[in-house]
């Protein structure tokens, strides 16, 4: 059976697959899926699950807020901020449900604080405006 070695690297993980058989995943264009040996190739994956599968036959779930997916050599790099990785596919689709929802709670907190940093600034200008003119 060919195989490639699979390389997933966030900026605090990396790990390297060496039995990878086949690579499934998305990006504009639609799905596609790579094999051993396949030609030189580069894309932007899309936010979602990606999928490979070792020499063993099992399969593995990735969960990627999008990557750039690189093969060359036999070999394929997934570069991405973060990513979660788990043999079921339940338990990784579950996982990164609950990463997103935390996250989108961090972006309303900091667009919360703000709008209200933003409207102390207004305040302010206003209020230096006023002293500006002798108004206050």
């Amino acid at each position: 059976m060919n195989t490639f070695v699979l390389h997933l690297q966030s900026g605090t993980q990396y790990e390297r697959i060496d039995d990878a058989v086949s690579f499934i995943a998305a990006d504009e264009s639609g799905s596609f899926g790579i094999l051993a040996g396949h030609a030189r190739m580069m894309t932007s994956l899309a936010t979602g699950l990606a999928r490979f599968r070792t020499a063993d036959g099992a399969w593995r779930f990735l969960a990627l807020p999008g990557a750039v997916l690189y093969f060359v050599d036999n070999e394929l790099y997934v570069n991405t901020r973060r990513y979660l990785y788990d043999p079921d596919y339940k338990r990784v689709s579950m996982a990164w449900r609950e990463e997103l929802r935390a996250d989108e709670e961090k972006l309303r907190a900091v667009t919360e604080s703000m709008n209200r940093l933003e409207d102390e600034m207004l305040k302010r200008l206003w209020t230096l405006q006023r002293e500006a003119r002798g108004t206050v």
